[in-house]
């Protein structure tokens, strides 16, 4: 939002102020002002007012003029101008040699055979417009030769504040709100603004209206008629160019300019087309065309303004193409309303358009300024047309207005929390300065937050500890080390074995960790053929990217992986992160975290791979739970899931999560020769299993025998249960050392280590204990591929 210390001018006295150093402090106390600030025309000079006096056409041109100017300096100079608009009597703004404008200064100049001395300027050329459609037509009684700078405020400097500072601020979005603020910085006070007295027209007739929906929260409106003006007066173009908006028209303006003094949008109806006022919302879907004209699909949702039950503008966004001062308008209804800020905001972003006005009501606009900005306008109107006529009384509807709000505090509070005295004066002063009203009693403060501040701003005591410092000026500070108790705090389980995954798979398996978005993002997804599972969708989605919430973060992996094969050969990601599982019975999202770590491999064959992504597993679960992992199958039900070797992770009887291969569709997108493994546990659930005790024994003194049995069979499961269902004590370890495959089909290598930590055991013992394991895994058709002996 740009800002015209001009403007500000009006409000608070700033002679003998340093205005950049003021624009500074307001920087750093109120909100962020752009590094660029703008010196108004002061690359303009020698710009004076210029009578034409006489017209000639160009012999030689259709576009060209031969002109006789007067500007004050004894005989008239020869001008050639291609301006549409030139005519004898005109007075304009007029360059003379040896004027600058920018960048070029004026000299004597050789136009299709004629010398001109001098050029007659448009508004754009001297910067104070963007109207370009012809020289500019002063109808000011203005002196011939009167330096424009001296009648028009052409100097000006503007600065750019930052819209995101201004979010919880919405008396700041005008510049009365931003003098506020400036006066007291500059400790100046602040002159009122000149409103005329509405209780005059008490005895008018009100205007036809009703507010039928609670998301207007004020309406408030004025008839006028005998309207003459159509123009806006210089200083008010000049200003709302300063400022970053055009001029329309006279009434346009006026609203636009008190929009940009007070924060307060107002909208002005032809009042021809315009007789009921009714503010609703319509149960049907409708299309809609705006002053823009751009016809706009209205649902059920958003509020209207209408004449009856015909819609004539977008209640805080727009007005209606149908009902727009014209030319000839000399009657308006102006409107000047609050509105529930969410609706705004959901409606601008469901329409796509977002306006100067909807800004400024998306940020909980004071429903009390509505009155206030109705009373300026009229004297802001009735100064510049004096014909102008009030043809109505006041209407204020209003069904929604703030809490008051009140706060009590001591100065040893204000002492506590900055660190510092500021004396009681100094507080009531800088308070009182900002609109809150102050009663003081001893050292007690009770403050009455000004309704302005009360929308969603000022609400706790700390807030105006804000106020008091930010005033009094953080530089003012002294710099000294605070002193607090410091409590040791126990990391909480869920952090701590995070922090011991991503050091045990950076150090120990060189994985890199990788950082993503929620989202499931439709284009990376449909490259590689995977469906977006149904989830939690954003509302309004103007980005089909950023539309769905994941479920997993596998896909977002494989993507990441995709615009990586070229980094190497074999490489592995992990990453921490969240997911949405749809929404719980409240109706909020189900947020997870997950670990999710995906490798990738040219040189690797699918089984190796497979292999030493359940081997990180289990050391994840052995050094930080010890405790070992479990498998069980499980059917693919995704996209970009193989149907094989898909497999539920358990630790302690728990279900953690999935481990299995890229679908081989998906797998061939990203690397046709390459092989993609990958695993999804949740964290919390992995946070919640309990550390095994650690149990160590004394070694046996005596030989240990060792095993290896070859097992016909094609999953390792029942092999592990018979050994398990054995309970022997004298099997120390029991540990997969080969898998291999040939036409007799696949056997398992498993090798018993067998000890006794009091004496030598023997041959009948161990032949015992492996004949009972051998009896039950034949109850399950498992049998040894080779005979063993001891």
């Amino acid at each position: 939002m740009f800002i015209s210390m001009n403007w500000i001018s009006d409000f608070v006295d700033l002679s003998g102020i340093d205005k950049l150093e003021l624009i500074s402090k307001f920087s750093l106390s109120t909100a962020e002002v752009e590094n660029e600030i703008f010196f108004k025309g002061s690359d303009i000079d020698g710009i004076v007012a210029a009578r034409i006096l006489s017209v000639e056409e160009h012999p030689e041109s259709k576009k060209l003029h031969l002109l006789k100017v007067d500007i004050g300096e004894g005989e008239p100079v020869d001008v050639v101008c291609g301006a549409p608009n030139v005519r004898v009597g005109m007075l304009t703004a007029f360059a003379k040699l040896g004027a600058k404008i920018g960048d070029i200064t004026i000299t004597p100049r050789a136009l299709a055979g004629y010398t001109s001395n001098g050029m007659c300027c448009s508004e754009k050329e001297i910067g104070i417009s963007d109207a370009n459609d012809g020289i500019m037509d002063l109808t000011d009684d203005i002196p011939v030769g009167t330096d424009l700078k001296t009648v028009y405020e052409i100097e000006d400097i503007v600065f750019e504040v930052d819209n995101k500072s201004l979010t919880n601020r919405p008396d700041l979005w005008g510049h009365y709100g931003i003098a506020r603020e400036i006066a007291a910085l500059a400790n100046r006070p602040l002159k009122p603004l000149d409103k005329a007295d509405l209780s005059v027209y008490e005895n008018l007739e009100k205007v036809d209206l009703k507010i039928e929906d609670p998301l207007c929260q004020r309406y408030s409106c004025l008839k006028f008629g005998n309207i003459s003006v159509h123009r806006s007066p210089v200083n008010m173009r000049i200003r709302l160019f300063y400022c970053g908006m055009r001029s329309l028209n006279f009434l346009a303006d006026l609203t636009n300019y008190l929009m940009l003094e007070m924060g307060q949008p107002m909208h002005a109806f032809d009042s021809r087309k315009v007789e009921k006022i009714r503010i609703k919302r319509f149960d049907k879907p409708f299309n809609f065309t705006t002053l823009d004209g751009v016809e706009r699909a209205i649902d059920e949702n958003t509020l209207m303004i209408c004449n009856g039950d015909i819609p004539v503008a977008i209640a805080g966004i727009m007005g209606g193409l149908d009902s727009e001062i014209v030319a000839d308008t000399s009657t308006l209804t102006l409107e000047s309303a609050t509105f529930d800020a969410a609706s705004i905001r959901k409606s601008t972003v469901r329409l796509s358009h977002r306006t100067d006005a909807s800004m400024r009501y998306e940020k909980s606009l004071d429903p009390e300024m509505t009155v206030a900005a109705v009373a300026r306008f009229v004297k802001l109107l009735t100064d510049i047309d004096s014909s102008a006529e009030v043809v109505s009384a006041l209407t204020d509807e209003v069904a929604f207005r703030y809490p008051e709000v009140s706060l009590s505090f001591s100065k040893a509070f204000v002492d506590r929390y900055t660190g510092i005295a500021i004396d009681n004066d100094t507080i009531v002063k800088t308070l009182t300065s900002l609109g809150f009203g102050v009663d003081l009693k001893g050292d007690d403060f009770t403050v009455s937050v000004p309704s302005w501040r009360a929308t969603k701003d000022v609400t706790i005591k700390a807030d105006i500890i804000e106020e008091i410092t930010r005033i009094y000026g953080y530089d003012n500070f002294d710099v000294h080390t605070a002193e607090a108790p410091l409590y040791p705090v126990r990391a909480a389980q869920e952090k701590t074995d995070e922090d011991r995954i991503k050091d045990t798979l950076v150090k120990r398996f060189s994985l890199h960790e990788t950082h993503s978005y929620i989202w499931a993002y439709y284009d990376e997804y449909k490259a590689l053929g995977i469906d977006i599972e149904p989830n939690v969708e954003l509302i309004n989605a103007t980005n089909p990217n950023i539309k769905t919430l994941r479920r997993t973060i596998v896909p977002t992996q494989l993507c990441q992986i995709k615009t990586n094969t070229a980094y190497a050969a074999d490489f592995g990601i992990f990453e921490i992160g969240h997911v949405i599982e749809g929404t719980k019975a409240d109706g909020l999202c189900d947020e997870k975290k997950k670990l999710a770590i995906t490798l990738y491999s040219k040189t690797k064959d699918i089984e190796a791979l497979y292999f030493e992504l359940r081997d990180i597993l289990a050391v994840l679960a052995d050094d930080i739970k010890h405790q070992p992992l479990t498998f069980a199958k499980t059917d693919a039900a995704l996209s970009w899931q193989h149907p094989k070797n898909l497999n539920k992770i358990f630790v302690g009887g728990r279900e953690l999560g999935t481990m299995g291969i890229a679908n081989a569709n998906v797998a061939k997108k990203i690397d046709k020769k390459a092989n993609i493994v990958w695993a999804e546990i949740d964290v919390a659930e992995f946070a919640k299993i309990e550390n095994a005790s650690i149990r160590y024994a004394e070694p046996s003194k005596f030989p240990e025998i060792e095993i290896d049995l070859s097992f016909l069979s094609e999953t390792y499961a029942p092999i592990a249960k018979a050994i398990e269902e054995a309970n022997c004590a004298l099997i120390k370890k029991v540990s997969v050392v080969d898998t291999y495959a040939d036409d007799s089909g696949k056997s398992i290598t498993v090798r018993l280590l067998f000890s006794h930590p009091e004496r030598t055991l023997t041959k009948e013992e161990v032949l015992a204990i492996v004949n009972g394991i051998l009896d039950r895994l034949a109850k399950d058709n498992i049998k040894l591929k080779y005979e063993f002996t001891l």
